[in-house]
């Protein structure tokens, strides 16, 4: 058995989702570090439909739910050898990698936030995701459907599953051509065009904010979004994380990866289970536990130990 955690991004949040972590000692450790650092009550602010649909605060509380679910599943005895994380939950994995720390980290989350904000109020756009279109089919539909607009594929998730990116008109139209094909199109509940040109604003705030930042070698690989592959040397990555708001989050691609390195026990650490059934369609025979709560963190520990022994 080999395991490997994965972290979710936005469209993950939902409210309340930071309760269940309260009650373990190592989860809420991080709330509050993460509410200090914010000078927010991250556990009440959770609970603010309105405030969790923004850029600017879902994706630091994802940041902090992912990594408390992560801090219950080690205190728990759970060993990780890789970590992957979709879109903003990379950054939960370079976290729990030790590649960066959580309050430099956290910092640049929220100025990520922020900046894919206000270049989604400056270039408005949309995203869809199409369920029964393969990558391949994805950009075929872009190439139609975009007549000059932006939009292409932003996220390659699984076989039969991709989500498009840009301007409104462009997104309505490839919906259009995604029916007529006989795959669904489902509307994302997201501030605007998320991983496509529509958000080139922001790479430069996010050069500015990285700059700084320290990189240290992981202490387990890391699969990158953009590559699809086990990240490199460390200073690598100030490039791959300034242009993660504009590339592409090659999921499927990053979760074979796993696959080939001999990876089959997966733990989803943070909201939801969208990483768990995404994973069973990539990877048959693979194991994937969401971990939502304390008790699930411990029964996931349990389990592997009892596997391992």
């Amino acid at each position: 058995m080999r395991a490997a955690v994965l972290f979710p991004g936005q469209g993950s949040q939902h409210v309340g989702m930071a309760d269940p972590w309260l009650a373990h000692d190592a989860g809420r450790s991080v709330i509050e570090h993460v509410s200090e650092a914010m000078n927010l009550d991250l556990a009440a602010s959770c609970h603010d439909e309105a405030m969790l649909a923004t850029t600017e605060l879902a994706q630091p509380a994802l940041l902090a739910c992912d990594l408390a679910s992560f801090a219950v599943l080690e205190a728990e005895g759970a060993k990780f050898e890789a970590a992957a994380g979709h879109s903003l939950g990379e950054f939960a994995a370079l976290v729990a990698a030790g590649v960066l720390e959580l309050v430099p980290a956290l910092g640049v989350v929220v100025e990520r936030g922020r900046a894919m904000q206000a270049a989604s109020e400056e270039r408005p756009g949309a995203m869809t995701a199409l369920v029964g279109c393969s990558a391949e089919e994805g950009a075929e539909i872009c190439e139609v459907a975009g007549r000059g607009d932006v939009l292409q594929v932003a996220n390659e998730n699984g076989p039969k599953q991709v989500v498009l990116s840009g301007s409104v008109e462009a997104i309505e139209r490839a919906e259009e051509q995604a029916r007529s094909r006989g795959a669904r199109a489902i509307r994302l509940q997201v501030a605007g065009a998320f991983h496509s040109p529509l958000m080139e604003s922001a790479v430069e705030r996010m050069r500015a904010v990285l700059a700084d930042l320290e990189f240290r070698e992981p202490r387990f690989p890391v699969v990158a979004n953009v590559s699809g592959k086990m990240i490199g040397e460390p200073p690598a990555l100030r490039d791959l994380l300034a242009r993660h708001v504009v590339s592409p989050v090659r999921w499927e691609r990053s979760m074979r990866t796993l696959g080939d390195a001999g990876f089959d026990t997966f733990a989803e650490a943070g909201p939801g289970e969208v990483l768990s059934k995404l994973l069973k369609r990539v990877l048959n025979g693979a194991v994937a536990f969401p971990v939502r709560s304390p008790d699930e963190a411990k029964a996931f520990a349990a389990r592997t130990s009892e596997e391992e022994a």
